[in-house]
């Protein structure tokens, strides 16, 4: 099947069409303080659609105005020590790898903050912060005058804004217009072609192998692998000097310097995954009903035996993946460490968001990791309140 829509990261016409979801939350990671608001909340259509030229996948579907990024959106990762450790480690690497000691950072899409913060603490001399969500009351004030916070969306209105490397983590992917997007900042750099530009997002050969469902979601309208990124960077006046997989291959890591020589340099053997995202799609387009079908047993055969799960992890995992299953989850509570999601109640189906420490009274025999990345540090928050349930992840 295919939709009538050109690729936006390559321009080919034809996209093949590969997994429909009708209606699906427009956000995933609003405070919600309200929860038939949260029941209520406006919808939008998932039409997912894969590009064998240059293997681009996008929502064809996919509406802007309906994704809100404000100073409710509460998307960060930051209480979790586990990722911090993995976002003090990378800050690290780049900082020493691109030599940006004393020099400075701008970071498109910095959400709460801590990445930038983590970059200056490496060493960075000064860093410029641009997000729509972006609230400076909770950012470090120790570091003073050397971190800026601008409260926006990046554009062309930011382009006089220079800096020695130009970060984006977990932002392409919320772009419909990527090309337009990286030929934006392309033209920000200009002839200033030592700058390092420096990109993290998720790998959506992951999500296609492992046909993880919660792992599609509205506001990721684009998705990529490390051969589609390149391919787009490349194409967009960028010479790729490594692409890369971290946080258990979650996370595609691509670092690039502008070029004035058209598509440069040679691709490198990860780049190489067109052959493996036809079979990813077919894949998932096949076992997607199957895996839902699973799920929603699972948990009938568990309520069956009178027993009661909660998931943990209220973010964009957690919202994709309650939606998906419908009523058939059964599920009451989303735990989260995040003390701004607590009170406040998942879109869509309306679960009330708690700290681990209702659990204690609640007594769960399941919890659902909704990242295996985090099952040790759950864990261990289990036996700290001394919650004995069954510690499973999707």
């Amino acid at each position: 099947m295919r939709d009538d829509v050109q690729c936006p990261a390559c321009g080919a016409p034809g996209a093949e069409v590969f997994h429909h979801e009708p209606s699906v939350p427009a956000n995933s990671c609003l405070l919600l303080a309200d929860p038939q608001e949260a029941r209520d909340f406006p919808r939008g259509e998932l039409l997912l659609a894969f590009c064998r030229r240059c293997g681009f996948i996008t929502n064809t579907r996919f509406d802007p105005a309906l994704a809100e990024y404000s100073s409710r959106y509460e998307e960060t990762q930051g209480f979790s020590e586990r990722f911090m450790r993995f976002a003090r480690d990378l800050a690290k690497r780049w900082v020493d790898r691109y030599d940006l000691h004393g020099k400075s950072v701008l970071e498109i899409g910095c959400g709460k903050g801590e990445f930038l913060e983590l970059m200056v603490e490496a060493g960075v001399g000064h860093g410029t912060g641009i997000d729509p969500g972006v609230n400076p009351d909770r950012t470090r004030e120790d570091l003073g005058d050397r971190l800026t916070w601008i409260a926006d969306f990046y554009s062309q209105d930011y382009a006089h804004l220079q800096a020695d490397a130009v970060v984006c983590r977990h932002t392409l992917e919320h772009i419909s217009d990527v090309r337009g997007f990286l030929q934006m900042i392309r033209a920000a750099i200009g002839d200033r072609t030592e700058t390092v530009v420096l990109f993290e997002l998720p790998d959506v050969l992951r999500v296609l192998r492992e046909v993880a469902f919660w792992d599609v979601y509205y506001e990721h309208c684009s998705y990529f692998s490390a051969g589609s990124l390149a391919r787009l960077f490349r194409a967009c006046g960028f010479e790729v000097l490594d692409v890369s997989l971290d946080y258990d291959d979650q996370y595609l890591l691509l670092e690039a310097k502008p070029s004035t020589i058209p598509a440069p340099g040679e691709p490198l053997p990860i780049e190489d995954d067109l052959e493996a995202l036809a079979e990813g799609v077919a894949h998932y387009a096949e076992s997607y009903p199957r895996m839902l079908q699973t799920w929603r047993r699972d948990l009938a055969e568990l309520r069956a035996a009178g027993k009661k799960a909660v998931i943990w992890g209220a973010g964009s995992k957690g919202v994709a993946y309650l939606n998906s299953l419908g009523d058939a989850a059964g599920i009451e509570y989303a735990v989260d460490i995040n003390p701004f999601k607590h009170g406040m109640y998942m879109a869509g189906t309306g679960q009330r968001i708690v700290a681990p420490e209702l659990l204690v009274d609640y007594r769960p025999d399941r919890v659902i990791a909704m990242n295996p990345v985090y099952l040790g540090e759950i864990g261990e928050d289990l036996e700290r309140l001394g919650v004995d349930a069954e510690l499973v992840a999707v």
